[in-house]
């Protein structure tokens, strides 16, 4: 079914939805550059599961984010100030991360406006998927659950693991292949002992999705099941730039379990290249190209399959007239009881 964005302004702004659709809004955000394409990788996910349910998306922003005045003016052309959300209807929503600044989330300009995003979201959607950086400012805000900083970034395809049997990723193939990117991690065990039933985690990568049901039910990825296949090679190819400009001390690694040998080898030489000859202008001899040439989603069918169970979900529930926790358990019933088992936590890296 096509994606109706809900646009302000426009000329259907405000109608009601037709009956067989789910309203949902997405908060994005990401950083500047990073924008329009998770706008865009969002869109094209939620088309790909949508079948025939037909989706009203509603873009929000948050204003504290920090944002050039350029990205500012072209935001107010389609997206709400998240104040707005607190008297919008919605069926689900989406928050997405952002680049860290602060150790402790609770330092970060936004955090007051995130944590009360996450409580109006509990009473007042049906469920809310919490993206990377919002998961944890989410568990942090609920349960008092801090993030642990990463010795490097967890950066690459990792295989994931079944953690429980659950609704959410019924027939999908394992292990699951999931991008992550990210500098902080949440710990297995904290996660379970605080009623959080871990569905999937890498012995590598770590804990990769999560869910818990409290009023509404929450998902947690800290992976980015999303990503388009070049999303990855643009984020080491920003890295690098920042190394190029004596921005970051340390050339990034490559991700993990991305490139063939071929390509590899590749950016290995302009590793080498980039740090016998350290200057901004050398950027432009990456071999995008080359390393771009021939990716694949590998794990798109599986992020497909996801979402169309999560917009599923919806759809029941806006059925069931967004009764509370008690039509949950009927509408799925294979719901898992009991104590969730995580893998043993990975090392720290």
């Amino acid at each position: 079914m096509p994606i109706f964005l809900d646009i302000p302004g426009s000329d259907r702004a405000g109608e009601q939805a037709p009956e067989n659709s789910v309203t949902i809004g997405l908060i994005n955000n990401m950083p500047d550059p990073a924008v329009d394409a998770t706008e865009r990788q969002f869109i094209d996910l939620l088309r790909d599961a949508a079948h025939d349910i037909d989706v009203q998306l509603k873009l929000f922003a948050i204003p504290e984010i920090p944002r050039s005045d350029e990205m500012r003016r072209e935001l107010t052309e389609r997206y709400r100030d998240v104040a707005e959300l607190w008297e919008t209807p919605l069926d689900g929503l989406i928050v997405t991360g952002t680049e860290p600044r602060a150790a402790n989330l609770k330092q970060e300009p936004y955090w007051e406006v995130l944590a009360a995003i996450v409580e109006w979201a509990r009473d007042n959607t049906s469920s809310t998927i919490w993206s990377c950086l919002a998961a944890h400012a989410a568990v942090l805000h609920l349960d008092g659950i801090t993030r642990s900083p990463l010795k490097a970034k967890q950066f690459g395809i990792f295989e994931c693991e079944k953690g429980a049997d659950h609704p959410m990723t019924a027939q999908v193939r394992w292990p699951l292949r999931v991008p992550h990117s990210r500098f902080n991690d949440l710990r297995g065990r904290t996660l379970a002992s605080c009623g959080y039933t871990i569905l999937s985690q890498s012995p590598i990568a770590g804990v990769d999705m999560f869910a818990k049901l409290d009023r509404s039910y929450f998902l947690y990825f800290q992976g980015h099941p999303e990503y388009e296949p070049v999303t990855l090679l643009r984020e080491y190819r920003r890295d690098i730039s920042r190394f190029l400009k004596r921005e970051r001390r340390v050339y990034p690694a490559m991700p993990e379990g991305f490139f063939t040998a071929g390509k590899a080898s590749a950016a290995a030489a302009f590793r080498q290249r980039a740090i016998t000859d350290r200057r901004e202008e050398l950027i432009g001899d990456f071999p995008v190209g080359q390393l771009e040439a021939g990716l694949r989603s590998t794990w798109r069918p599986s992020a497909i399959s996801i979402y169309e169970k999560w917009l599923g979900f919806l759809h029941a529930r806006k059925a069931e007239g967004r009764k509370l926790v008690a039509p949950l358990r009927r509408t799925w019933r294979d719901w898992p009881v009991g104590a969730p088992r995580p893998l043993a936590d990975p090392p720290a890296r």
